[in-house]
């Protein structure tokens, strides 16, 4: 069996991710959407909120599971016994940041963990959640970069920060 992570911050999820999990689930025996409790970052929403928003928007694909985690990735993959991981680009400037990091996870696992690149839709190639959440807080339309469900989430987040 086939078994795949695809790590990230999610925060929120994106048509973009979205997309990526989709072609994944097709690729994979079994895709694990590890979300990631990132020390350098500072979310808008809580661990829990993303696992939860994650596990809403991929319901319908049922080889598809959603799990987070904290520490180095490597560490993560050995204990889940994962050898493949999944990144998606959009530009060549993520190429070079993901080549980075794709090669000292190999390194690092000892050559136990490949990272599997997929490259974003050409529809999806400008999205990041960086960008959505900037729209959203301005109260921007994010309809075409969101489920609506995660626009809703979004827009209630940022009313009551006013």
């Amino acid at each position: 069996m086939k078994i795949a992570v695809y790590p990230g911050s999610f925060d929120p999820v994106t048509y973009g991710h979205l997309d990526i999990i989709k072609r994944a689930s097709f690729m994979f025996d079994e895709v694990i959407v590890a979300v990631m409790c990132n020390s350098a970052k500072t979310p808008l929403f809580t661990l829990d909120e993303r696992v939860k928003m994650l596990e809403e928007a991929v319901s319908d694909l049922k080889n598809v599971k959603i799990e987070s985690f904290s520490g180095l990735l490597i560490d993560y993959c050995r204990k889940m016994d994962i050898h493949i991981v999944i990144r998606g680009l959009r530009a060549i400037t993520d190429f070079e940041y993901e080549l980075q990091i794709a090669q000292t996870n190999k390194e690092l696992s000892h050559n136990e963990v490949d990272t599997v690149f997929l490259t974003t839709s050409l529809k999806y190639s400008y999205l990041s959640s960086s960008v959505v959440k900037e729209i959203a807080r301005y109260h921007g339309d994010v309809s075409p970069c969101v489920p609506d469900f995660i626009a809703d989430i979004l827009y209630s987040k940022y009313n009551k920060e006013n």
